[in-house]
């Protein structure tokens, strides 16, 4: 097994999310797992779990180290140990321990930005869920993994039943107590900035050629939105406060894949992902009929999308990780043709990216000159500037496979799983979705000070996918909202 050092340079796109990170954009991520803990897991069992198998968990141990002058990207830092009462905190859900409790304080939770100067990662524990649950919140920073990453890490904290699960993933790092000095960055940013600057000429020509090629699949006849061009002015979309609002929805799995394999039969091509984007469409939809908006052309949605290889080794940490942009059709009121615009506009955008390559941006991102850029983002959120233009897009919308089957932490049985990722100025409105076992949990992350009622949101999702059905069975399992 190779050992990785204990001091490694950030890749551009992973640096990215630090230089845009301002205090009132926060680029952390959240995990929330419910667990049925009953006296299985308690805080410090819990805790001493955590300590166990933090050697399979390698980014919660790498903190950032700024170069001096900004001459480069920061390098992460592998340390033996952690600060426990730091990184591990312990809540008391408040109310009635309701879902909508705990959605409340994770809210609250989000609010913060990680300590620049620790590991960035911390693990809320929260109890007094109802039915003696406990939630165990999890917010890392983007810098350290982006979706698939964390799924990895996620394999490395839970014990799957089955005895035919994938092994969990491992890599060795070494780690150091002695942080770098000033002339040790500088002397290794010159020579990585030097080494970098080799790989220009390549990436200059992958760039040209993709460039042509996305002009091809165009006048192919390949459509797909323009951000800042094609996007409306909604209510959501303006410059951040640090507040953050959370909700969720879950919908069953297996309703999503009917309504996908009805439409299929019916000589429609779409995807899980187009179903999970035509949902979004149709809860947004009535949101906007309920506060009297109507944008004269329809909502653009951002969607990250993994540049991993398929069947990739998974990775424990880092962003592999690009962006489309779609349709989420608002404007069209037939939900059938609603979902055809989002599929055929998908398909479309996925072409024009495999065009211009899924690592370009993250190969760009390598020459970020980190304090001009640093400096620009915080100038820019610091003046609110992006209530000023029309935002790039409308909404993040993310899907993420989760794990297929029932897991364990600690003994404590798993019985749910959310996700969502950040927003991004200007963008007041995030909605990631992360399967467990035979459920699809959305989750929305919100700038209350913008969209002010995101649970009333979250509550149109099930209206939102039965108008896809094309046959509702009779005596179907009722779509539900998470209880309050």
């Amino acid at each position: 097994m190779n050992v990785r050092p204990a001091i490694e340079r950030m890749t551009g796109i992973d640096a990215g999310f630090l230089y845009m990170e301002t205090p009132s954009v926060h680029m952390h991520t959240l995990k929330i797992a419910i667990l049925e803990a009953d006296d299985a897991l308690s805080y410090d069992a819990f805790v001493a779990g955590m300590l166990a198998r933090l050697k399979r968990l390698p980014p919660l141990r790498r903190r950032v180290v700024e170069v001096p002058f900004g001459l480069n990207h920061p390098v992460w830092v592998t340390q033996p140990r952690i600060d426990v009462a730091h990184h591990i905190r312990r809540h008391r859900v408040g109310g009635d321990g309701s879902m909508r409790d705990l959605e409340q304080l994770v809210g609250m939770i989000a609010s913060t930005p990680l300590h620049r100067d620790r590991p960035l990662w911390e693990l809320h524990y929260c109890a007094g869920l109802e039915g003696g649950r406990v939630a165990i919140v999890g917010k890392m920073h983007h810098a350290l993994a982006d979706g698939a990453a964390a799924n990895a890490l996620l394999a490395n904290v839970t014990d799957v039943r089955s005895a035919a699960a994938p092994e969990a993933v491992q890599e060795e790092y070494a780690a150091t107590e002695r942080l770098p000095g000033r002339l040790d960055l500088l002397r290794h940013a010159w020579a990585d900035a030097a080494a970098q600057a080799g790989t220009l000429p390549a990436l200059l020509r992958r760039t040209l050629r993709g460039i042509v090629g996305v002009l091809r699949e165009r006048r192919a006849g390949a459509r797909s939105p323009v951000p800042v061009l094609h996007a409306p002015r909604v209510s959501f979309n303006g410059a951040l406060t640090p507040l953050r609002s959370f909700a969720t929805v879950t919908l069953p799995l297996a309703e999503l894949k009917r309504v996908r394999a009805l439409h299929r039969e019916a000589g429609l091509d779409v995807t899980l992902n187009d179903i999970v984007l035509a949902t979004t469409s149709g809860a947004l939809r009535r949101w906007m009929a309920d506060h009297d908006e109507r944008p004269s052309s329809s909502l653009l949605a951002g969607v990250p999308v993994s540049a991993d290889e398929r069947d990739a080794v998974p990775r424990l940490g880092g962003n592999r990780v690009s962006n489309l942009f779609t349709t989420l059709a608002t404007d069209v009121d037939d939900p059938t043709e609603r979902l055809r615009t989002i599929a055929r506009t998908t398909a479309d955008a996925k072409r024009i990216q495999a065009r211009l390559g899924a690592s370009i941006l993250a190969d760009w991102s390598q020459f970020t000159p980190p304090r001009p850029f640093a400096a620009a983002v915080r100038a820019y959120s610091r003046m609110r500037a992006a209530s000023w233009h029309p935002a790039a897009f409308s909404a993040i919308v993310s899907n993420v496979p989760g794990p297929r089957e029932p897991a364990t932490v600690g003994g404590a049985r798993l019985r749910d799983l959310f996700s969502v990722g950040p927003l991004v100025d200007g963008i007041g409105l995030n909605v990631t979705v992360w399967s467990y076992v035979d459920r699809m949990n959305f989750s929305l992350l919100a700038c209350p000070d913008l969209l002010p009622d995101v649970h009333h949101l979250a509550s149109y999702f099930p209206a939102a996918l039965a108008e896809l059905d094309l046959a509702p069975p009779a005596g179907a399992p009722s779509l539900r909202r998470n209880p309050a």
